[in-house]
């Protein structure tokens, strides 16, 4: 693991210890998830602007509905079936 140092405003201090006080080994976790949280955010609003900005099309867009509900498929296909034996 590589360490780093910031510097925070007092307020944030002042925060951060009420939750994570500094004599404990939950500060450096607090602050890792905290990061980690706030990068997700900032890959989720790029794809959703990526989205927004190239949205998929109708034909850009392949759907089997037979991988989403295989029991559904399944005994869809075997009435299908028992409907063609019978006809």
């Amino acid at each position: 693991m590589t360490q780093i140092l910031i510097e925070l405003d007092d307020e944030t201090v002042e925060k951060l210890e009420k939750v994570a006080p500094a004599r404990s080994r939950r500060r450096s976790q607090f602050i890792r998830t905290a990061i980690r949280r706030a990068l997700w955010e900032l890959e989720e609003r790029a794809t959703a602007e990526a989205y927004r900005n190239h949205p998929d099309s109708v034909d850009d867009a392949y759907v089997d509905s037979r991988v989403w509900d295989r029991e559904r498929a399944q005994s869809g296909s075997a009435t299908d079936e028992s409907n063609n034996e019978s006809g």
